[in-house]
């Protein structure tokens, strides 16, 4: 009879209620080991032979002891005390020695009742045999709980399971005890192993060897050797058991004997207590030997001093405790303000407990804790003192935490501070630099901060590249960038996408339509799509750069690769037709886009407005601005310098004074270019004094009138319309 008639009916139908709810108190090495133990046909120690190779051990499993005794201890379900000389386990271990047994065991099993049902039920995948293996472990271990598994193993024949057929149940008895005798196999191979390294034995192999003996024989003999070592010292380890079980049972006697002498005609039932035996008391000095070397000589005594005065500089040490006065001193520390002054309190702390380092760094963590200020205050007084034994990183952690705080006098106070008492900075401090002043926008200190770090040997990685890039985009040099980027890529760093994104708005912002290409060329090599950002920044780019058909290219390209065009993306395609003048193509693509269900929004109308108001087409820019007010929305800051070039072109004084007051308000938003083009409509509208006066704003802002604009100037003071000043 083959094994797929051993599975009974009911056993395939628990399949599906096999959803961790076996009730033994060993689910978890179950569920541990059959989903952890591979399939045999895949495992690396796989042969067809199942019965050949021996079951690797799953590696989750704690590995078992090598004393025999435990095992049986653990397997057998019975209690045993120790042998002489062995020490005592606590329950602790005994519970680490049973998982370890228990998962060797269930490792064992179930990879051999894999490959089993595997070979029975080829069809079935792979969860189907995990829920056969569950319900068949879960019935062994529960057999295991009820007797143990020798006791199990005893009478398996006699009680077959009503889960499962008879035959089922004769082939997990087979494979147990098979798995039981490997096991025994196993932890004898490992006791031979100890007797064959003993001293004895190898003497015995080199006096064999000296009279000739050698070869076969001398490993026959050395075997033979080990093996009546490894018998008698289980003779006599089992004599002492005996011997210690007898004085076990005669204690117990006595005691029960003097209990029930001292008790009043009460029956006494005596409870059945663990045999535990003492070590033996030892006389003299005890002498230990490991691999041969007499640890007890004196010898020794002189290297742990010195490992241990090695390892306080290692180890970490703890802090004075703090009590008494100093508590409230160290109280009264905490509680300061960032604005006090520290250093009384301080000077009364360093004087009550006089403070090691760790002392002091826990002070400075409580004080990061609950206020950053008055941290950054403290660390500073604290670099002077000497029992904190200041170091390089202690000022590279205040320069990083005072730019972190976005105070960067102060972190090159510390700088200044740490160049003056011949502390140079090293990578880690020439790191912190770049990411400081790279976000300050000081891309010069930030560039010598990266030169110091090649200059020290040090390849910069990917934030610190992330971080030189940025500072060059910000100050406008995208070039620079792109060849960190491109240094990047030869040193097999991918650079991320915001570093991508950062550069290609740089270019487009510049209207760089070649670095902006390239910036897009590489994106799509290092297989990032097409996005609706960078398509609208290339439409912008080209835009900038007055080149409407290619923008249109680029605009008619992100359509097709599904991207839909937004109002951001609409204003830019505009303006790149309005750099040209190319109206008519303008409104044609809005009814198009309105027939696809666009809806132009403000950064559209936006620029229909500058673009209308220079076409000196108030009404229909007003109309226009009447579509942005119909979202609900006031005009953006930018439409007023439109509005202030067109009514002052046309002679309305009273719009372009409504328009010329909200732009003063907000001066400092203003660009040159637009102080540029108010100053020229307020001259072409012949309000001069106004011109006038814009252009003190200008200057005042720090910004330079170019030639054309002095000129214009100069000609409209000789040339006056006599126009009154609309202030």
């Amino acid at each position: 009879m083959n094994l797929r008639q051993l599975v009974c009916r009911q056993t395939i139908n628990n399949l599906s209620r096999v959803n961790g709810k076996l009730p033994s108190p060993y689910h978890h090495y179950i569920y541990r080991n059959v989903a952890t133990i591979t399939d045999p046909i895949s495992h690396p120690f796989h042969s067809p032979n199942i019965h050949g190779n021996k079951p690797p051990q799953n590696p989750n499993c704690p590995k078992p002891d090598p004393c025999f005794s435990r095992y049986i201890h653990c397997t057998s379900g019975t209690k045993m005390s120790n042998s002489v000389g062995e020490p005592k386990l606590n329950s602790e271990e005994s519970e680490e020695e049973e998982d370890g047994t228990m998962n060797e065991f269930l490792s064992r099993f179930v990879w051999i009742m894999r490959g089993k049902l595997s070979q029975v039920y080829p069809d079935c995948d792979k969860q189907t045999i995990d829920g056969m293996l569950l319900i068949i472990v879960g019935k062994v271990a529960s057999e295991m709980e009820k007797g143990g598994l020798e006791e199990m193993l005893g009478a398996a024949m006699a009680t077959p399971s009503q889960d499962f057929s008879e035959d089922l149940w004769k082939t997990v008895w087979e494979v147990s005890n098979r798995v039981l005798d490997d096991m025994k196999k196993e932890k004898q191979k490992e006791k031979m192993k100890g007797f064959l390294q003993s001293e004895e034995v190898k003497e015995m192999c080199r006096f064999a060897g000296e009279i000739g003996i050698c070869g076969d024989m001398l490993r026959e003999l050395r075997f033979k050797w080990a093996r009546e070592k490894m018998e008698e010292k289980e003779f006599y380890d089992g004599l002492e058991r005996m011997k210690e079980e007898a004085r076990a049972e005669e204690r117990e006697e006595k005691a029960g004997e003097k209990q029930a002498e001292t008790m009043d005609n009460e029956a006494f039932v005596a409870e059945e207590k663990p045999k535990v035996v003492t070590l033996p008391k030892r006389q003299g000095k005890i002498r230990y030997k490991i691999y041969g070397l007499d640890l007890s000589d004196p010898k020794w005594a002189e290297v742990a001093d010195k490992i241990h005065e090695r390892g306080e500089l290692i180890w970490p040490q703890e802090p004075k405790p703090i009590s008494g006065k100093c508590k409230l001193v160290n109280e009264r520390i905490l509680s300061l303000n960032g604005e006090d002054d520290p250093s009384p309190v301080l000077a009364e702390w360093v004087e009550l407990l006089q403070p090691s380092r760790i002392d002091w760094i826990t002070l400075l963590d409580r004080l990061k804790e609950q206020n950053i200020r008055l941290y950054l205050k403290v660390t500073e007084l604290v670099l002077a003192e000497e029992s904190f034994q200041t170091n390089i990183r202690d000022y590279s952690k205040l320069i990083d935490a005072h730019a972190k705080e976005n105070r960067l006098e102060d972190a090159e106070r510390i700088l200044k501070k740490m160049n003056e008492n011949g502390i140079v900075p090293d990578i880690l401090t020439a790191t912190v630099l770049v990411h400081m002043y790279s976000k300050a926008g000081n891309v010069d200190r930030a560039k010598e901060a990266f030169e110091s770090l090649r200059s020290q040997g040090f390849q910069p990685d990917l934030q610190v590249y992330y971080s030189m890039i940025m500072a060059y985009v910000n100050a406008g040099q995208p070039k620079l960038g792109e060849s960190l980027m491109r240094e990047m890529e030869a040193r097999d760093i991918n650079p991320t996408h915001e570093i991508y994104m950062a550069l290609l708005r740089s270019f487009a912002l510049r209207g760089d339509v070649g670095g902006a290409g390239r910036i897009a060329t590489t994106m799509q090599f290092a297989g990032l799509q097409p996005s609706l950002e960078s398509c609208t920044l290339l439409v912008e780019a080209y835009g900038q750069a007055g080149d409407p058909d290619q923008a249109r290219s680029n605009f008619d390209y992100m359509i097709r690769v599904g991207h839909r065009p937004d109002d951001r993306c609409t204003a830019s395609m505009i303006a790149a037709y309005g750099k040209k003048n190319l109206l008519d193509k303008a409104l044609n693509l809005l009814l198009q886009l309105e027939k696809d269900g666009f809806e132009p929004g403000v950064a559209t109308y936006t620029v229909l407005v500058d673009w209308l108001g220079k076409l000196q087409l108030v009404n229909e820019a007003e109309q226009v601005l009447g579509k942005i007010a119909e979202q609900g929305e006031a005009p953006p800051f930018k439409v007023h310098v439109s509005l202030c070039d067109m009514y002052s072109r046309a002679g309305e004084e009273k719009k372009a004074l409504q328009a010329l007051g909200v732009l003063e308000t907000k001066k400092e938003q203003l660009e040159p270019d637009e102080f540029e083009r108010i100053i020229n409509g307020l001259i072409a509208g012949g309000f001069v004094q106004d011109a006038r006066r814009v252009h003190g704003l200008m200057e005042a802002q720090g910004f330079s009138a170019s030639e054309p604009l002095k000129m214009a100037l100069m000609a409209s003071q000789a040339f006056s319309r006599n126009r009154p000043s609309m202030r």
